[in-house]
């Protein structure tokens, strides 16, 4: 994932979202993890769809001003 301008909040979504993917990459090599793999991706998604919804009120913000 590359920098992106915004928000601090948005800076910790990518972070968080970051943070996952490299978790999921080091259970991938870890046996009987798949479970876990799963609720780190559905939880992944979550954040997705906040930092959508953020990047659309960032969005909003920029073009009322």
């Amino acid at each position: 994932m590359s920098y992106e301008a915004g928000s601090k909040e948005c800076r910790h979504l990518v972070d968080a979202k970051e943070s996952l993917l490299s978790a999921m990459d080091a259970l991938s090599n870890i046996n009987s993890t798949d479970i876990l793999q799963i609720q780190i991706k559905e939880i992944y998604n979550k954040l997705e769809q906040m930092h959508d919804n953020r990047k659309k009120i960032e969005s909003a913000k920029f073009i009322s001003n």
